[in-house]
């Protein structure tokens, strides 16, 4: 019995220890990929589902390319909002993607 208690403390005391280390402040952050969207996402204080949302968003689009950018920037010129916004850039998104595959094609 009290090597079982003694083994139950040593594993608690062992788990407390990595867990405090895990979390400690000095500690590393951890890297995503995307240290752009990760700036973007701390300026906006964002944290849980909201971040875990905006950054597979943010790294989608820089894994888009140009053809995001510009489509974003066409419905700023054209001062689209709300759902008009969503399907000008969705159309524009899936427009750039035969240009896309055309530029990619192997030129014989």
């Amino acid at each position: 019995m009290k090597k079982l208690l003694s083994l139950m403390a040593l594993g608690l005391a062992l788990s407390a220890g990595s867990a405090y280390s895990a979390s400690h402040a000095g500690a590393a952050p951890m890297k995503s990929g995307n240290s752009a969207c990760e700036a973007t996402a701390a300026e906006k204080k964002l944290a849980g589902a909201a971040k875990t949302s905006f950054m597979k968003k943010c790294e989608a689009d820089a894994a888009g390319g140009g053809a995001s950018a510009a489509c974003e920037k066409s419905a700023a010129d054209k001062k689209l909002a709300g759902a008009a916004k969503t399907s000008h850039i969705k159309k524009c998104m899936e427009d750039a993607k035969p240009a896309a595959k055309a530029a990619e094609a192997p030129k014989k």
